[in-house]
């Protein structure tokens, strides 16, 4: 049973919702909902900028009655910023994503408000009323009945009379059920309310969220990134391995058997069993550097000089790190490179490319520069590398106009 602090502050958040959650609500449709209308004149985006600041502030009220009288534990969330001048303010506000959670909340905090207050006046103004109507019935004035005969007491519907003391008890009796269900009823309409004041109105809910999603989000794919070292390095050190040491074994049988007086279908059986150990030993390399390259274990910047100096054309590289990033960076940042230098070897027609990378602001700046054909469109592999960066929160510009030049460049975060 709610105690009687809780009863009182309920009652009295209840009581000031209402006409606050209907100013909400009009002012929500004449001044968000006018500007946008207006939005198609020069002042409908200022307008509306303005009203959402204002739906800001009214959500502020909300999230200070609900902390003081609710109990809910909120944080307004931070200020809009923008640029200076009128444009800047006007976009501010106009991305202000609090401001927009605001709007929801005044246009949801009005039914509530309106339920909230029906279970005051059912709960409590009712019960209070029919408790008491054993003191007050004689005092209500005599009403005719559907015979015309004066009767005294409330009359309900159906042509009933509460005009007598069994009936005046058992109204009484009604009050008290009211009275014990009223708390409870509008505790659970208030805890619907205080759940939008925390999911529309709170910043620490959506930055908590937003930091949850982002850890795991980092969690999987360097877990992601281990697992494929992993992986590399038992292929090197154990399919690989065996791989080279059957070569090696075919090939001293087929040296013996070709200086021997040995079956000729024996000698090509074994020939040709070294030459398949020895594909499968090339597809098993291409496949392990496709995987995690191992020259990526001594540095980003050593491995796109390898990269580099095995390209088929010819590769201006400039690499400025001051520390490592993630494993999981490096890796889609040489992967990046070595297809985006595929990509100008096949398809721009230019004998060189222009690589620079470097670290700026915490963010990891890749740029592939050639001066083909032009005419990169952001599909096939480049659609592939944007999927793949951004798996780290990571972006990927293209700028290719017909004639060239083509600028690829890729920034991905530089945690370490």
């Amino acid at each position: 049973m709610p105690n009687r602090d809780s009863i009182f502050r309920h009652l009295l958040y209840a009581l000031t919702g209402l006409p606050l959650g209907l100013l909400g609500l009009a002012y929500t449709v004449y001044v968000v909902v006018g500007g946008a209308v207006l939005s198609l004149t020069v002042v409908g985006l200022p307008v509306l900028s303005a009203g959402l600041r204002g739906a800001r502030l009214l959500g502020g009220l909300h999230r200070a009655l609900a902390r003081r009288l609710l109990g809910v534990a909120t944080t307004a969330p931070p200020p809009p910023r923008g640029r200076p001048g009128l444009t800047g303010w006007v976009w501010a506000g106009l991305s202000d994503g609090g401001a927009w959670r605001a709007v929801g909340y005044l246009v949801l905090k009005a039914p509530l408000a309106v339920l909230s207050t029906a279970v005051v006046i059912v709960g409590y103004g009712y019960g209070l009323g029919a408790l008491t109507y054993p003191v007050w019935w004689r005092l209500v004035p005599a009403q005719a009945d559907a015979a015309g005969v004066l009767r005294a007491g409330l009359p309900l519907p159906g042509d009933v009379f509460l005009d007598t003391w069994p009936r005046a008890l058992l109204t009484a009796g009604v009050g008290v059920v009211l009275l014990l269900l009223a708390p409870f009823a509008l505790r659970a309409v208030l805890l619907l309310d205080g759940m939008l004041v925390s999911d529309l109105l709170d910043a620490r809910r959506l930055n908590e969220r937003v930091r949850e999603l982002a850890a795991s989000r980092d969690f999987a794919v360097q877990e992601s990134a281990a697992a494929l070292r992993r992986i590399e390095r038992d292929l090197h050190d154990g399919a690989q391995a065996r791989l080279v040491a059957l070569a090696m074994n075919l090939g001293a049988a087929k040296e013996q058997l070709e200086q021997s007086d040995a079956d000729p279908l024996t000698r090509d059986l074994v020939g040709s069993a070294h030459r398949d150990a020895k594909a499968a030993l090339v597809e098993l390399r291409d496949l392990v550097r496709g995987i995690h390259p191992p020259i990526l274990d001594s540095g980003l910047d050593v491995a796109l000089a390898t990269l580099a100096a095995r390209s088929s054309m010819q590769v201006d590289l400039t690499v400025a790190i001051d520390y490592r990033p993630a494993p999981a960076v490096e890796t889609i940042a040489y992967f990046c490179v070595a297809e985006l230098l595929t990509n100008v070897a096949k398809h721009s027609g230019a004998s060189r490319a222009v690589v620079d990378v470097e670290q700026v602001g915490g963010r990891l700046w890749l740029r592939v520069t050639d001066h083909g054909r032009g005419g990169a469109q952001p599909r096939g592999g480049l659609a592939g590398l944007a999927d793949r960066v951004r798996t780290v929160d990571g972006r990927l510009d293209i700028s290719s106009p017909a004639g060239g030049p083509t600028v690829v460049t890729v920034e991905l975060p530089c945690v370490s």
